[in-house]
């Protein structure tokens, strides 16, 4: 392929948008995850998801002020460059490739496992390395039609979430043989209260809950391509977070009122539990279908938001020139790449993964979005605070509850980082966590050159 010229193609529609940063957020964390987040909290998991759903609005909301204003590809690592100097911003964009990177190792390595179900005889290894090649095929087209593989992949997702929450709320109604309707939704306090595992548990459970919301920053990065950013963004970032905790809390709801909670995750993931509970004879399938489903827009929409993070890393001096280098079709070619062959470490880890892989890999991708999120977070505070009043009344999407929400929001981020230290299996993601940040140090002061650009943040 040869490139054009730096410049991105605007190809994606506010369809793609919302679609785009729903597919992000519902998927492993809502299909697995979620059986692991319930264990720990027991019912006070639903308070846990409408807090987490809370504090990501108001990430989101600080994210679309600066994205209405200034739509780039880099975005919030431009931001974080602009506002809170370089380093920051290479910290910022190399955290969040490190995040898409991890999640897509587990979600590359959960893919082959579902195709096992059909076909067990088949190498796991095959399966990932043939859905790595698909997945970086279709990235490599063009935006648009990024836009609509993941458009049709997320539409399958909530369509069998919607299904299972009107399915499981007329079981509860009407019973049909699968539920004492007497005992109504009683599940969600008979068994140790609400607070069952008591407040730590309740705590401890933000390491997964978090992990969950993940990825929805990625409407941040779409400003790049979208065909009318000031309109679709907002349209955005104010729909999806209610969506997706409407769906992470009702879904969730209707799993433990329909199943004691101390079942959930003892024979396999929740949602086996409740399309079995339909009586659907066919569960098994409609589930496996499903979650290759989620697999499948988890890896695409990580390859997009990774690659062109790099890309707007490139255009300041942060990343490779190379990273920077645009097909005819407009799509940043060598990024996806070079996503690409860093998935392949995901053929390796179907013979390496222990059984608690899950717990670690989510715990290290929170602490990384968590950390990105914080630098959102103060990139927009910093911003803001520089704004003359003029220009802070002249904001096209201006945030909420300013400054008190940012306030609340950094310090909630910087108390989940804290809870990660009191489980052995989360414990790890710090110690990697702050690792990988003294290597990001290290390497910015060796490999970028202290050029005006660099220094400046400049943006195009």
């Amino acid at each position: 392929m040869k490139s054009t010229a730096a410049v991105l193609t605007r190809g994606l529609t506010g369809r793609h948008i919302r679609f785009i940063a729903l597919g992000s957020a519902i998927g492993t964390g809502l299909f697995y995850g979620s059986a692991e987040a319930i264990q720990k909290a027991g019912p006070s998991v639903l308070l846990a998801y409408l807090i987490g759903g809370a504090i990501i609005y108001i990430v989101l909301r600080a994210l679309g002020e600066m994205a209405v204003s200034d739509p780039v590809s880099g975005s919030f690592g431009e931001y974080a460059s602009k506002h809170l100097g370089p380093l920051a911003g290479f910290m910022t964009g190399w955290t969040y490739t490190f995040e898409m990177i991890v999640v897509c190792l587990a979600d590359v390595t959960a893919f082959g496992i579902y195709m096992g179900f059909w076909f067990p005889d088949v190498p796991r290894w095959i399966w990932a390395l043939s859905i790595i090649f698909f997945i970086g095929a279709i990235n490599l087209v063009n935006v648009k039609l990024f836009g609509e593989v993941e458009f049709w992949f997320t539409l399958i997702k909530v369509t069998a979430i919607v299904a299972m929450i009107c399915g499981g709320a007329a079981i509860l109604i009407f019973g049909f043989g699968l539920h004492d309707t007497s005992a109504g939704v009683s599940n969600l306090w008979n068994d140790g209260g609400f607070f069952a595992n008591g407040f730590g548990g309740f705590v401890g459970s933000f390491a997964i809950v978090m992990f969950a919301f993940g990825g929805t920053e990625i409407i941040g990065i779409t400003a790049g391509e979208a065909e009318d950013p000031a309109r679709t963004l907002p349209k955005a970032i104010n729909t999806v977070p209610v969506r997706i905790i409407l769906f992470y809390v009702l879904t969730i709801a209707v799993i433990i009122m329909i199943n004691p909670w101390r079942e959930i995750g003892s024979e396999g993931s929740p949602f086996v539990q409740i399309f079995s509970s339909l009586g659907l004879g066919s569960a098994a399938t409609v589930l496996n279908i499903v979650v290759i489903t989620a697999a499948l827009s988890a890896i695409n929409s990580d390859i997009f938001g990774a690659g062109r993070m790099m890309f707007g890393m490139s255009q300041r001096g942060q990343a490779p020139a190379i990273f920077g280098k645009v097909s005819r079709s407009g799509v940043p070619w060598m990024t996806v790449v070079i996503m690409t062959v860093a998935l392949l470490f995901a053929v390796l880890l179907n013979y390496l993964i222990p059984e608690r892989i899950f717990v670690v890999i989510a715990s290290i991708a929170t602490f990384a979005t968590i950390f990105v999120w914080l630098m959102i977070l103060l990139s927009q505070y910093r911003s803001r605070k520089q704004m003359t009043a003029e220009a802070a009344a002249a904001l096209k999407f201006p945030v909420p509850f300013w400054p008190y929400g940012q306030i609340i929001a950094i310090s909630f981020l910087v108390f989940v980082l804290g809870v990660l230290a009191f489980d052995a299996d989360t414990r790890v993601a710090l110690m990697v966590g702050a690792v990988w940040l003294v290597l990001l140090t290290i390497a910015y002061r060796v490999w970028v050159p202290p050029s005006p650009r660099a220094e400046s943040g400049a943006t195009r």
